[in-house]
């Protein structure tokens, strides 16, 4: 009933705003640029759980208002209205989840390039989101295991066990969870272990080829593996990435190292081989990176020891 109020101490419960819904898209706009480019054999190369988030992402961005609260959305923008600044926007409405803010410029960045390079319209000059800077992440990225913490782990999971293959497939082929849960006996020939690895393998494929050491052996030999993968499951089937990521969670948690991830034992690999004095272009022939920056990321702590250790002893002659 009109003027009806609701009982005291029971809030008035308060309608969700409705969902967006668009029409057929208007030429020329942002959400008609999009939507030529999730047609596009440029994102039909992509990997599927690729094209999946990169949908999502921009999918989320074309219904957000240009103006909180606004009943004008970016989906509607004219693509020569389109500006660095709106880009910014998006960005920082994400501002407390770097990865997230970092996630939209990159998949707007990857429409753009494409637009331009198809010449798709003439109504996009330049790449809006190319001079937008991505958000700074974690400092240092994930934890860097060090010595101390790999014994900890192996005192834990001790050879045999499943864990300690993870640990092995991990550290000694300094390769992702994604590359890692694949590996199998069908991918080892004369004492090397080679494969494409999973990431870019649509687009720019990267095949590698890492000779298998003795210890390393040793443990694959002694551990309960699978018929196609190394790793399985308690039943038996492979693992997907994030279930591998999940257990190695669990694995991390047991031994007593809640900060450690699988994904730290890739940095920690190719800091290693830093240290023993591996250049650059070694480390890069098997961890896969294709480019300095990483490598550089990866190995800057190690390279300051190793020089802090020439340095001190140069000292040390001198005097």
């Amino acid at each position: 009933m009109a003027g009806e109020t609701a009982p005291k101490g029971k809030p008035r419960a308060v309608a969700a705003p409705p969902a967006v819904v668009f029409q057929r898209p208007t030429p020329e706009t942002l959400r008609w640029l999009c939507t030529k480019y999730f047609a596009s054999e440029d994102f039909a190369s992509l990997d599927p759980r690729t094209q999946r988030v990169r949908r999502g992402i921009i999918e989320h961005c074309l219904k957000e208002p240009i103006v909180p609260g606004g009943d004008t959305f970016f989906a509607e923008v004219p693509l020569d209205r389109l500006t660095t600044k709106a880009m910014k926007v998006l960005r920082d409405r994400k501002a407390g989840l770097p990865e997230a803010a970092n996630g939209r410029v990159k998949a707007f960045r990857q429409v753009f390039v494409w637009a331009l390079e198809e010449e798709v319209t003439d109504k996009l000059s330049f790449n809006p989101a190319r001079d937008v800077k991505y958000r700074e992440g974690r400092v240092g990225g994930f934890h860097h295991w060090t010595v101390d913490e790999v014994e900890k782990y192996e005192a834990a999971h001790p050879i045999g066990t499943s864990a300690r293959l993870g640990l092995a497939l991990l550290l000694y082929t300094a390769q992702r969870r994604s590359d890692i849960v694949q590996f199998g006996r069908q991918h080892v020939r004369n004492g090397w272990l080679r494969f494409t690895q999973f990431k870019g393998r649509n687009r720019n494929p990267v095949t590698l080829e890492i000779p298998i050491i003795a210890d390393f052996q040793a443990i694959i030999e002694a551990s309960p593996t699978g018929d196609l993968t190394f790793l399985t499951t308690e039943f038996r089937k492979p693992f997907t990435s994030n279930g591998f990521g999940n257990r190695m969670r669990k694995w991390c948690n047991e031994a007593g190292l809640p900060h450690c991830s699988a994904h730290g034992l890739r940095k920690a690999s190719a800091a290693r081989l830093a240290e023993v004095g591996c250049t650059p272009h070694e480390i890069m022939s098997i961890t896969g990176h294709t480019t300095m920056k990483q490598i550089e990321l990866y190995t800057k702590g190690a390279r300051q020891k190793r020089l802090a250790k020439v340095a001190i002893f140069k000292l040390e002659a001198a005097e």
